[in-house]
């Protein structure tokens, strides 16, 4: 381990130095490229140079205790020493866990789709409360959200939403929401008070950046309407909604919440580059997932992965078989203890395809 670290550590040196050439500062996509790779090595660096220094603190203790003749002094280094030694086992953790192999995207915001499923009106009044959900948890996280494009449902809800999420590490845990999260619950608009099952899908995708994909914009078609959306009389009466059709693979993007023009066609841009992204990413996860006893990480939206039962204030993940029952506070955005779970199993499946390997 720590000949990693120092190879790590020796790599964040080199990536300083490159960094601040006139060579990086000019290519915008090399500088990015070296940013991004300056953020993640630094995580690192800072915890080895504090694991460093405590090896350090560790060997004068023992120094202390071995060569010392004053009693005093040695029982300080002794109670130094049992205070450093757990110190140190939870640092070799948190090293140990930073060094399993990460999702190159784990950095990156997300485009956040939420569709209304199965049962009509009442998916789309359920789409719109796991809209709210996410739309707390990201307060609770303080990243910043923003609407991209919504077709409300005719009894509330939406039929589809999607929305831009920025923040640190947004995709890293968000990611594992991707898939079919089902209902169980008596409708606002049944008379009989009979439960029912519907659904509603969330798809995850990470940004993609200009680096990331090669796109092309004489395949891409601009249509500009008048947007449907609320914002006043200008919203509604200029062609400010733009749609944008991906001639090669027939992908359909719009975006009418700005109230300019030219910032739809950016957010529109952002996701129609997102989503040829996904279609890539899907392919890697598809054959990652074949190794994999659980479909954690592999955002399979097809798959149903969570259930919320109303009568019972349950909650269940079914990818890793936690339960809660705390619903009223899943929906209010507390899903942070699904999402540290799904994450420790992601991580105990990479450490075992690492020592398989």
């Amino acid at each position: 381990m720590l000949d990693q670290l120092e190879a790590i550590s020796e790599r964040f040196d080199e990536v300083a130095q490159q960094i601040v050439q006139p060579e990086a500062v000019s290519d915008q996509k090399r500088f990015m490229k070296l940013s991004k790779e300056y953020k993640d090595l630094e995580k690192i660096v800072v915890q080895y140079q504090a694991y460093k220094q405590l090896l350090e603190e560790i060997e004068n203790a023992k120094q202390i205790i071995s060569t010392e003749k004053d009693e005093d002094f040695r029982e300080m280094a002794k109670a130094e020493l049992d205070e450093l030694l757990p110190r140190r086992e939870t640092l070799e953790e948190t090293l140990k866990e930073m060094l399993i192999p990460k999702d190159p995207n784990d950095s990156k915001n997300v485009i956040l789709e939420i569709r209304g499923g199965t049962g009509g009106d009442e998916a789309a009044i359920f789409a719109g409360d796991m809209f709210r959900m996410y739309q707390r948890f990201c307060e609770k996280m303080g990243w910043r959200m923003s609407l991209v494009d919504y077709t409300e449902g005719t009894s509330g809800g939406y039929k589809e939403i999607i929305t831009e999420i920025e923040g640190e590490d947004v995709y890293g845990k968000l990611k594992f929401e991707s898939g079919v999260h089902r209902v169980q619950r008596v409708p606002a608009t049944e008379t009989q008070g009979r439960i029912h099952t519907s659904a509603a899908s969330v798809a995850v995708l990470p940004e993609a950046e200009e680096v990331d994909v090669d796109l092309n914009m004489n395949d891409i078609r601009k249509d500009t309407f008048c947007s449907s959306g609320a914002g006043g009389q200008s919203v509604n009466t200029t062609y400010s909604a733009v749609r944008l059709t991906h001639i090669p693979t027939g992908l359909v993007v719009q975006c009418q919440d700005e109230r300019s023009q030219l910032k739809n066609f950016d957010k529109a841009l952002t996701v129609l580059r997102s989503r040829l992204y996904e279609i890539e990413l899907q392919k890697h996860n598809e054959a990652i997932a074949s190794q994999r006893k659980t479909m954690v990480g592999s955002g399979d939206r097809s798959d149903k992965i969570r259930t919320y039962n109303y009568p019972q204030s349950r909650v269940t993940d079914h990818r890793i078989g936690l339960t809660v029952y705390n619903l009223p506070a899943v929906m209010d955005g507390d899903i942070g203890d699904f999402i540290e779970q799904l994450r420790i199993a992601e991580n105990a499946e990479r450490l075992k395809e690492g020592a398989a390997a």
